[in-house]
């Protein structure tokens, strides 16, 4: 028991456990944020262009009676923009990120080649090769 709670204990200290904990609590209020923007500024700007019906009164009744079972359509529609415009917001600011790292290192540098293709047989080799191990073909030494 004692070593399960000390590697319980390391898997809890490691750097990216709590830096995926700060995250999820960010995205719980920035999901908070973005749910305020759509239900106060965007759904009613919609509902302004589609004649002024509210979201919430998009409801199909299954039945008749007080009992019906209701598809909460406007609710749906709701969640289906809440949820593309906090996709749009991750991508903004991953998009904008990978912008900042790229300023401060520079651009990505391409790695050199590390294999070739052997002009006989076609098999993958690495590229120092002079004689290729698949097909035993004595290979072209490339002057650089």
């Amino acid at each position: 028991m004692k070593s399960f709670m000390k590697e319980f204990k390391e898997f809890i200290s490691r750097g990216n456990v709590m830096d995926m904990a700060v995250g999820i609590i960010i995205g719980g209020a920035f999901t908070a944020i973005v749910s305020a923007l759509v239900d106060s500024i965007i759904m009613p700007l919609i509902s302004v262009i589609f004649g002024g019906i509210s979201f919430d009164q998009w409801n199909i009744v299954m039945g008749a009676g007080e009992e019906a079972p209701v598809l909460g359509i406007g609710t749906f529609v709701a969640a289906i923009v809440n949820f593309l415009l906090i996709a749009l917001v991750i991508f903004m600011v991953i998009k904008a990120m990978n912008k900042a790292n790229e300023m401060k290192n520079g651009p990505k540098q391409e790695e050199a080649p590390t294999t070739k293709i052997c002009e006989f047989c076609k098999s993958e080799i690495p590229i120092e090769a002079t004689r290729c191990p698949h097909c035993t073909s004595e290979l072209k030494i490339e002057v650089k």
